[in-house]
């Protein structure tokens, strides 16, 4: 190895809400040579670093370019209606988009739906980001429509959810840039897919054991006739001499004095 070559490595990037610890313990255990840093970023920031080459794959909300980015469909969340612990809603196990109608819906630049229109009656100003849209929900500004994972993530002792049956929902991939699906990343892959070390599905490398390539098997050797084979063959040959053997000559017959 020379001294301009580096250390390999993978940078892996993650929407807020989503929890990557599990795969990359499994990392660790399998690549234990190859380290992996975590990166948290909003959902255009993690499309940036992805087409930047800045990370190597990423965990992202659908939907994502398709015709850049490949992408693997993991999960899809509940989402909820986020209030505060007194509102009437809460008398409710769980609600409809028709109970919001005459509810402020805060609507922040970062909402990860793709609304035609959102619920409810829209807020004075939107805020920049959903931690932003949590503060004006204690606030008493309006309520506010998010997956459940991101409900968790700003909890606050004042605020509570509830299941929204009809609303639009919110799905987790793992994507990378399709043009740099490097063996690294089907490395990943294979972790995020629940593949075990010796899968076969797994890469090229993994398959092959070491030592094998360029090894080629021995001829086969005629087997030595054992004492049964032998005399079987003894045996069938002299069939064989008996069945095209001449019949005996006649002697002479003899004077009769």
């Amino acid at each position: 190895m020379t001294g301009s070559e580096e250390t390999p490595s993978f940078r892996l990037a993650y929407v807020p809400g989503v929890t990557p610890a599990k795969w990359v313990r499994i990392w660790n255990e399998r690549l234990p040579g190859i380290p992996l840093s975590l990166h948290q970023a909003t959902g255009a920031e993690a499309s940036d670093m992805l087409r930047a080459g800045d990370a190597d794959a990423g965990f992202v909300r659908l939907p994502v370019d398709r015709t850049f980015f490949s992408a693997i469909p993991l999960y899809t969340e509940a989402t909820v209606v986020v209030v505060p612990k007194d509102h009437v809603i809460t008398a409710a196990e769980e609600v409809t988009l028709a109970d919001l109608a005459d509810e402020v819906l805060v609507h922040p630049l970062d909402d990860v739906f793709d609304w035609d229109a959102p619920p409810g009656e829209p807020a004075f100003e939107r805020p920049a980001t959903t931690e932003d849209a949590v503060e004006l929900v204690a606030a008493g500004v309006g309520l506010l429509v998010v997956p459940q994972s991101l409900a968790r993530l700003h909890h606050r002792r004042d605020l509570t959810y509830r299941p929204l049956t009809d609303a639009p929902q919110s799905t987790v991939a793992l994507s990378w840039p399709e043009e740099a699906t490097t063996d690294l990343v089907e490395d990943f892959i294979g972790i995020v897919r629940g593949r075990t070390v010796n899968s076969t599905r797994g890469r090229q490398a993994e398959q092959t054991p070491q030592g094998s390539q360029g090894v080629r098997a021995e001829p086969k050797r005629p087997q030595k006739a054992t004492a049964a084979g032998r005399g079987a063959q003894g045996r069938a040959g002299g069939a064989k001499r008996t069945q095209s053997a001449k019949p005996a000559k006649r002697g002479k017959p003899r004077r009769r004095s």
